[in-house]
């Protein structure tokens, strides 16, 4: 990815993934940053112009702004999920997997929601020697296709190695939208 100003190389940049299919989302429909970290992707939504619901089980690194919820909530541990009822125009998920979630994600799409996934995938434990190693955090090959099955439209989908600043790493990526489509391959600015 090429830096641009408004969007930063290195770790606490966006990933190009989700930076790639942002423009799929509704004009000022509410996203869902799932697993936030340090916010990257809440403040590129933010700056889009979309209010942001982040949630994490530590959320210091989180600045409150202007149009920004921020939820602090265990997703593992045995709390409920912390938003039954609500919808959002997009879910995105990055560097994270915990598969009793996936249910919870998808009934929280609204009608015309996109899902932007991307995390590691099986061979990451064999190719980098950084985290995650356990399988348990590790996609298996096809997974995220198969959560999305008969649920989702795939707008795109990609599984392999990729480099990044830590070295390489196996992941899978997935766009996927609510509703029959056709939708969009190539958004605006890709």
């Amino acid at each position: 990815m090429k830096c641009k100003q408004a969007h930063p190389c290195g770790p606490n940049a966006p990933s190009p993934w989700v930076v790639r299919f942002a423009p799929l989302i509704r004009a000022e429909g509410a996203v869902l940053d799932v697993a936030a970290g340090a916010g990257r992707h809440s403040r590129l939504f933010l700056e889009l112009g979309h209010p942001v619901t982040a949630i994490d089980r530590d959320t210091s690194m989180l600045a409150p702004a202007s149009g920004f919820e921020i939820i602090k909530a265990d997703l593992e541990g045995l709390d409920p999920w912390p938003l039954p009822g609500r919808h959002f125009a997009a879910i995105v998920v990055t560097n994270y997997l915990f598969r009793l979630l996936w249910p919870h994600l998808l009934d929280s799409l609204d009608e015309t929601g996109i899902l932007i996934y991307e995390t590691f995938s099986e061979g990451h434990e064999r190719l980098s020697a950084t985290r995650p190693r356990n399988p348990d955090h590790l996609l298996r090959s096809g997974e995220l296709l198969e959560v999305v099955r008969g649920k989702l439209s795939v707008i795109a989908f990609e599984q392999g190695i990729v480099q990044r600043d830590k070295g390489p790493a196996v992941v899978q990526r997935l766009c996927a939208a609510r509703g029959p489509g056709p939708h969009v391959v190539n958004p605006p600015g890709d």
